[in-house]
């Protein structure tokens, strides 16, 4: 996008010379016109007269607004009156604005008033852009003027945003359709709108010195679109560079990280009870088939095994040491592993930023630095990588392999990760925790897990993003190729900062990460559950090749709640064809129902499921399956499931793939039959139409994101 940067870049560099951090009108026109934002027809003026003579020469009705660097919130203060349809109206709201302005604020400056065309004919939306503390500068988009503050119907994107985000915040905000004309109104125009959204967030994107831009209202009309009140904050603070390894260097410390040949434990113990001797028994007992080397300042062996008083004692190269030893000891033995070149430091001890102690956090930080040592943690409990039998951790062993790779900051959350996969089979790649992420952090683990031919799905805990930025950027690329999810904590966004504009006020921190996770394709979860089906059920379900969702049920209260469920998780249930509906009924009763949901009735043999699936699977309009069985003694749970496993199984056999689903609901061996379904890679649940929906939208979501749905 061509602008004059010069021009932007002189108006910054006055301000920043006079000491202000709020543009004045005057200013904020000058950075629009170098922008080729529209603008009304506009003038200041310091006195009534003025005010008079310059309404006249704009053309009535003018809108008249206070100017002061003190007065923010124009309205709050009457500082704005619409609809002045005469000179001597123009030097009446002249007087009333100024006074009122002095009541609202004793003492403010009043640079004097701004007169502007008063403009009709569009609907009002807000532009705008702010600097996240996690995101860096995102735009905003929504309805503007009163209804923003009300409805806070208003969207995010990264900046700079592509014409494309532009139109697709244009199109995501709940109330897109009065943008396309409501009740004869005519459509705004897109493409002007666009253009300015785009314009803002590059704007925001190339001068770090703008916090806050604020175009609201910008009135959309049928032709082009006009900002009506412009803000622009400045912020001349130089923003903190944040550490970014590379991707290649990255990689060569997480591969050595992850596939050790060589581990040292930092504070092995033989002492049943202590943390290092749990780290120790997890190496040896987990199957660990490289080498171990303890060590302790006093003993000559740990389990066995020959005990170091350093690592810089042991002869042959270390991967990664774990640190088993209290906070305070842990710089200096960091040190020693900076000096012996060990590439990675798994931090297992608390009592550092988390407690208080940022110094020491710092310390560690710095160590880590200067000899190029990363590290995962502190305060975490190890990680798991089982490709390699690895247990790096003080907690309970894990040993089922599978394809999920998940990660935590919460040492509970890491547990539950373990309790979860163990009691469901799942298997899984890894499970890592990441503490305190005083180093290595989500960004690290995707690059990792992206090029990780072990690893199908990555399921993130994530309670704060260090760099929110490069977490979207690395995980857009990662989510074309692998379904990745996250959990993010803390969404009611309590502690948020205080903010000085619209666009700030809107941009809660859960807004922001709501939908930059989705421009990035994310798949985002509500809940812990929630992550860990996703993580289960992902890997396993082909991915849609189209929107088309049947549903096969026998029972018709399941059907309803089943499309309700659709509806809620993005599905779309597919118009049934009469040529579709006139073969599904040669297989169901005259009193059952062929439309969508398909109701094959509860007295209905095995027969009948296995016809009207196999024709479900075989028909390439239908792109998705979900199963609603009722349990009865006709065709019993167990009976249910083998049927369907066969049938899957056989078109598999022949290429025919597609998304499946089940609901079952009955007496407990409905349980038996989903764990079934389930060990042959069809996710389905007991007592519940919503869960198999979800994990169905799931998949969709990952699956449109990465560009695979109607290839």
């Amino acid at each position: 996008m061509g602008y004059d940067r010069s021009a932007v870049r002189a108006v910054i560099e006055a301000a920043r010379v006079s000491g202000r951090n709020a543009l004045s009108p005057d200013e904020c026109r000058a950075i629009c016109a170098a922008c080729a934002i529209p603008l009304p027809g506009t003038a200041t003026v310091a006195s009534a007269a003025e005010a008079g003579r310059a309404a006249d020469a704009l053309g009535f009705p003018v809108v008249m607004k206070i100017v002061s660097p003190d007065i923010l919130h124009k309205t709050e203060a009457g500082g704005v009156i619409l609809n002045v349809r005469s000179a001597a109206e123009a030097e009446q709201a002249y007087e009333k604005i100024v006074a009122g302005a002095r009541a609202y604020k004793p003492g403010a400056k009043v640079a004097g008033v701004e007169i502007q065309q008063m403009l009709s004919g569009g609907q009002e939306v807000i532009v705008g852009a702010t600097a996240d503390p996690s995101f860096g500068k995102v735009v905003a988009f929504g309805l503007g003027g009163v209804l923003v503050e009300v409805l806070k119907d208003i969207t995010f994107r990264l900046a700079p945003a592509s014409r494309d985000d532009a139109l697709s915040m244009i199109g995501g905000i709940a109330a897109a359709e009065i943008l396309d004309g409501v009740r004869g109104s005519a459509p705004v125009d897109k493409g002007a709108l666009a253009a300015i959204i785009e314009t803002v967030s590059v704007l925001a994107a190339d001068f770090p010195e703008i916090a806050e831009i604020d175009l609201n209202p910008v009135l959309a009309r049928p032709h082009g679109a006009v900002a009506l009140d412009v803000r622009v904050l400045l912020d001349f603070a130089p923003p903190v560079e944040r550490y970014r390894p590379s991707r290649e260097e990255i990689l060569r410390a997480m591969n050595r990280i992850m596939r050790p040949a060589a581990i040292a434990v930092i504070g092995a113990s033989a002492e049943d009870g202590k943390i290092g001797n749990s780290v120790m028994k997890n190496l040896i007992n987990g199957g660990f088939e490289g080498k171990i080397y303890p060590i302790h300042p006093k003993l000559a062996e740990v389990m066995g095994r020959k005990a170091y008083r350093s690592v810089k004692e042991v002869a042959g190269e270390i991967d990664v040491a774990v640190f088993a030893i209290p906070a305070p000891l842990v710089a200096g033995a960091l040190k020693e592993c900076g000096e012996k070149k060990i590439p990675g430091a798994v931090l297992i001890p608390s009592g550092f930023a988390e407690t208080g102690n940022v110094e020491l956090q710092n310390e560690i930080v710095k160590i880590g630095r200067e000899y190029n040592v990363r590290l995962m943690g502190p305060n975490i409990y190890g990680f798991y990588y089982l490709p390699r039998k690895l247990c790096a951790t003080f907690c309970t062993p894990y040993d089922v392999l599978g394809k999920a790779a998940l990660s935590s900051q919460s040492g509970g959350v890491g547990m539950a990760i373990v309790g979860f996969s163990r009691s469901t089979r799942m298997g899984v790649s890894a499970i890592v925790g990441l503490g305190n992420k005083s180093d290595l952090d989500e960004d690290d683990l995707l690059t990792f897990f992206e090029q990780d031919d072990d690893t199908q799905v990555i399921a993130m805990h994530v309670e704060d993003l260090k760099d929110g930025r490069s977490f979207a950027e690395v995980a857009k690329r990662v989510s074309r190729k692998k379904p990745v999810i996250v959990l993010k904590a803390g969404r009611t966004a309590l502690g948020a900062r205080a903010a000085r504009s619209h666009t700030a006020a809107l941009a809660g921190n859960d807004r922001i990460y709501e939908d930059v996770l989705r421009q990035s394709g994310v798949v985002r979860a509500r809940a812990l559950n929630d992550m860990l089906e996703f993580a289960r059920c992902l890997p396993i379900m082909a991915a849609p090749k189209g929107e088309n969702v049947l549903i096969i049920t026998g029972a018709g209260g399941s059907g309803v709640l089943l499309s309700d469920a659709c509806v809620d998780n993005g599905l779309k249930l597919m118009e049934m064809p009469p040529d579709l509906d006139a073969a599904l009924r040669k297989f169901i009763p005259p009193f059952g129902a062929a439309g969508n949901p398909v109701d094959i009735t509860g007295g209905e043999p095995p027969t009948t499921y296995r016809n009207t699936l196999r024709l479900g699977l075989e028909e390439r309009r239908i792109h998705a399956l979900i199963l609603g069985y009722w349990h009865t003694i006709i065709t019993p749970p167990l009976v249910f499931a083998k049927l369907v496993i066969e049938v899957v199984e056989e078109l598999r056999a022949k290429g025919i793939d597609k998304p499946i689903v089940a609901s079952l609901v009955g007496d407990v061996e409905v349980e038996d039959a989903c764990r079934m379904l389930f060990e042959h890679g069809i996710p389905a649940y007991p007592y519940t139409t919503e869960k198999p929906v979800m994990v169905l939208g799931a998949k969709y979501q990952w699956a449109r994101a990465a560009g695979l749905v109607g290839i």
